[in-house]
């Protein structure tokens, strides 16, 4: 059980994804309190946005198309 837990257990493929989000929203969020203006967010977006990519072009080079 805890091998798992160390190891990502069942989500462990899916960590750049789950912080990616979580951080969308807690920009979203700020922004939306007024911790932060509309370029602070966009910026924070763009770049976990930018990482995402990165991580999906990743993901796809080396396997075959169709």
């Amino acid at each position: 059980m805890i091998r798992k837990f160390i190891h990502g257990g069942y989500l462990s493929g899916y960590r750049t994804y789950i912080i990616t989000a979580t951080g969308i929203l807690s920009a979203i969020g700020a922004y939306l309190i007024g911790d932060t203006d509309v370029f602070g967010m966009l910026q924070t977006i763009f770049t976990l946005a930018g990482i995402y990519f990165l991580r999906r072009s990743n993901e796809t080079k080396g396997k075959e198309n169709g």
